[in-house]
């Protein structure tokens, strides 16, 4: 899993590039697509349209994969959420820091820039 980086842009072009694995994420607010998507998730990549590049990523839980291919935190979350990680574990991820570094230096104030 690589660094993500420190700017990412939804700009139109990442929105289109990564529309398919936003859409398979926002699908996951509903019940019954959770647990169609836990029964088979590379099945329901494929349902999706996901390119192989995001289908490997969405299967490997590679979430700064996921942001470099398109995909939106607030959609990404979904996902997570479905197994069960909180905001601040993927902030942890984004960062190189455990979920408990991020929370603590949420809590003192959050970093500090310039």
């Amino acid at each position: 899993m690589t660094q993500a980086q420190d700017n990412y842009l939804l700009d139109l072009s990442a929105s289109r590039r990564g529309y398919a694995i936003n859409r398979l994420c926002g699908s996951l607010k509903d019940a019954a697509n959770r647990e169609r998507f836990s029964e088979d998730e590379a099945a329901y990549c494929d349902a999706y349209g996901l390119s192989p590049e995001q289908k490997r990523a969405v299967l490997e839980r590679d979430w700064t994969g996921m942001l470099d291919l398109g995909a939106s935190i607030f959609y990404t979350y979904k996902l997570a959420m479905l197994d069960k990680k909180s905001m601040q574990y993927l902030g942890g991820v984004f960062t190189g820091m455990s979920a408990e570094e991020f929370t603590a230096l949420l809590r003192s104030g959050g970093r500090r820039f310039g």
